[in-house]
């Protein structure tokens, strides 16, 4: 990229000029944007934005304790507790208690949970075209290669 291409950050410097585009704020600005336009695409079906992901795991596999959740996702386990919260609130699952640990819970997905799979998986699919569009199959290919290696670069070691 050009200088000029690479102005717009949208935070000046000490001078008061535009910074050119670092990796992370081109990252933090392309993170930022996907997670407003899903936000937006998921809010019409009553999901939060990252709750899309705990749905997909109990899509997968019905039953998980939000420590299993967690684990699958990268997150601590107060996080998806939180996120089971607002989406139980929401009608989108049920926690039953853990037949073998009564300490534990499980998240079981209600209909309605489970009947906007194919609802979420359409609007992840257009907000992943409208992000991608321009790339070829080889760049979006080598795109989702990069971003993995940058998470493992990045891992908890």
């Amino acid at each position: 990229m050009s200088e000029t291409n690479t102005k717009g950050a949208g935070m000046p410097d000490s001078d008061g000029e535009q910074p050119g585009y670092d990796f992370a704020t081109a990252f933090w600005s392309a993170k930022h944007a996907l997670a407003h336009a899903s936000a937006t695409a998921f809010a019409r079906h009553g999901v939060h934005e990252g709750q899309q992901f705990v749905l997909r795991c109990l899509w997968q596999e019905d039953g998980l304790s939000p420590g299993e959740i967690a684990r699958r996702l990268g997150l601590s386990t107060p996080t998806v507790t939180r996120a089971a919260t607002r989406m139980e609130a929401a009608g989108l699952l049920r926690r039953e208690p853990h037949p073998g640990d009564r300490r534990l819970v499980r998240l079981r997905l209600t209909d309605r949970g489970r009947d906007l799979e194919k609802v979420i998986d359409a609007e992840m699919h257009r907000v992943t075209e409208r992000a991608l569009t321009g790339f070829t199959a080889a760049e979006r290919e080598a795109f989702i290669a990069a971003l993995g290696q940058v998470r493992r670069n990045l891992a908890v070691r």
